[in-house]
């Protein structure tokens, strides 16, 4: 068996660590679904089930992907370092994520989505609107995962470092998307982004789903290059921003040159814009996330060799 099979030593008490962490992140799960359903007409069982709201369906998968996206930085975290010590941790880091997801889909819709009543157009069964929710939600997990994972140990240092470059960062997604709302306007004669995604233009939600997702994880490729120092908040925080922000205008260059390659011929603003091409804006998308994942693996092959 040992000829056909090599595996690591694994510590004997690996397994109750997985259980907790699992029955933990099980428990998180359950409160996210609970938050889902609260404050609605229906229940979520009646919105999945009776209603058939897929748009609700949507957005609540995002939000719940999004937690799994964060817990996937924690689980593990606490191993060898006792049973109370692990779940204590689990749970902490748990709640601050599920606390700051929310607040990133807080602020993506009142600051950013401001002209769209998000949840009650989920509600009225918009998928454009459940898939961009679905997206900011996932968007914001990505970028606290990498934070999560960029940080040494749990102290409060650790959760300050967290808390305040995950704001700074948040603000630096919603500029971004402030400027794929301007060119949209400039192509369109002053359209409004958000007036399209409240008509339910599906093609503009995939490509911009693209454009968070892409964001996110390019910004999150920062944590390769930056060193964490837990009393330097100031260094924390700028460093982050001055990253991002480099990060994202590089996005920004690379997938608005390599559409205009590999998709010559072809008006692929008036196909997502004015035709609504699905196909063309899934190909956008698979663009912004493709490029990014790219730069994310340069960007971690560089921190390996170092």
């Amino acid at each position: 068996m040992d000829a056909l099979v090599k595996l690591n030593p694994v510590p004997h008490d690996i397994w109750i660590y997985l259980l907790i962490d699992i029955a933990i992140a099980l428990a998180l799960l359950m409160v996210m679904k609970w938050l889902s359903g609260a404050f609605r007409k229906h229940s979520v069982v009646e919105e999945l089930g009776v209603q058939d709201n897929f748009a609700f369906g949507i957005s609540m998968a995002g939000g719940m992907l999004s937690l799994c996206i964060v817990l996937a930085s924690v689980v593990g975290r606490h191993v060898g370092q006792g049973y109370t010590e692990a779940a204590i941790g689990m749970i902490t880091f748990g709640l601050v994520g599920v606390v700051l997801v929310k607040f990133g889909r807080f602020a993506h819709d009142k600051i950013v989505l401001n002209r769209l009543d998000t949840m009650g157009l989920i509600e009225d069964r918009s998928v454009s609107v459940a898939l961009v929710d679905a997206s900011s939600l996932i968007a914001s997990a990505i970028i606290l995962r990498s934070m999560m994972l960029w940080v040494d140990g749990s102290d409060m240092n650790a959760l300050i470092a967290i808390i305040t470059g995950f704001t700074v960062v948040l603000a630096l997604l919603m500029m971004m998307t402030r400027l794929y709302e301007i060119r949209y306007a400039r192509d369109n004669q002053n359209d409004s982004f958000q007036g399209a995604l409240r008509k339910g233009q599906l093609a503009l939600a995939v490509e911009h789903a693209g454009n968070l997702l892409g964001i996110a994880m390019i910004v999150s490729s920062a944590s390769h290059l930056l060193t964490y120092n837990p009393s330097g908040y100031v260094s924390n925080i700028t460093g982050w921003l001055i990253t991002g922000a480099i990060l994202s205008l590089a996005l920004l260059v690379l997938v608005t040159l390599s559409k205009k390659l590999l998709l010559i011929g072809l008006d692929y603003r008036q196909e997502v814009d004015q035709q609504h091409n699905v196909g063309v804006a899934c190909l956008e998308l698979t663009l912004s996330i493709g490029i990014a994942l790219v730069v994310n693996g340069i960007l971690a092959f560089l921190d390996v060799s170092v």
